[in-house]
């Protein structure tokens, strides 16, 4: 489990294709990994992937063909947001993640909010049209591993951020153009109310 706050922005210095899947090396970002070990799990833009070699700061991971085809930018060169798996003792700085990635969304716009004196910034992601069922207003959602507060629901599955400098500074969101692919995952929480309620729904318009 993780909750979406950032620990680090590390890079993926190195990818090479395994069969249909991929081996990365991440350079962690991180000065104290003496507690890192193989088997480990840590999520890269909010996918949680397993460590299968350690070398210093340097980690890596296997990646398999379904992961890839979930996912978006594992396979390439760059910056990415960094999170070691939660402890049970841990604060729960954000909210309960569990790393596995529901779709990719698209930005549709990032800008500064002129008229705010603290500089913060507005997001607009358009997520996948099945998770519109697990967002809402003032719920949570991860958007590249960044545990995020819904401002707004624009659109059923267009949904409005707001993010500060700190949040910028200290995760790759800041880089982000409109058209760019991101990680999204829906509340953990809302998808297993949705399950459990499943079996109980009627067959109409808007229900779970």
């Amino acid at each position: 489990m993780f909750t979406g706050i950032v620990q680090a922005v590390g890079r993926i210095a190195a990818t090479e294709r395994k069969g249909d899947g991929l081996t990365i090396a991440l350079d962690i970002g991180m000065r104290d990994v003496a507690d890192v070990v193989i088997g480990d799990s840590i999520a890269i833009n909010g996918c949680c992937l397993t460590i299968v070699e350690v070398n210093g700061s340097t980690l890596s991971f296997d990646v398999s063909a379904e992961t890839l085809a979930c996912t978006t930018g594992l396979d390439r060169v760059g910056d990415v947001n960094v999170e070691m798996a939660l402890r049970l003792a841990d604060r729960l700085g954000g909210h309960l993640m569990t790393g596995h990635v529901d779709g990719v969304g698209t930005v549709i716009e990032f800008r500064s909010v002129a008229e705010d004196a603290a500089g913060s910034f507005r997001l607009e992601i358009e997520a996948p049209a099945e998770l519109a069922k697990f967002i809402a207003t003032k719920g949570s959602i991860a958007v590249q591993g960044v545990s995020l507060t819904v401002n707004a629901i624009l659109e059923p599955a267009v949904v409005q951020l707001s993010l500060i400098e700190y949040t910028l500074r200290h995760t790759t969101l800041g880089t982000l153009d409109p058209g760019d692919a991101v990680h999204v995952e829906g509340d953990v929480i809302g998808k297993y109310v949705r399950q459990l309620m499943h079996p109980y729904k009627r067959d109409t318009p808007g229900n779970l």
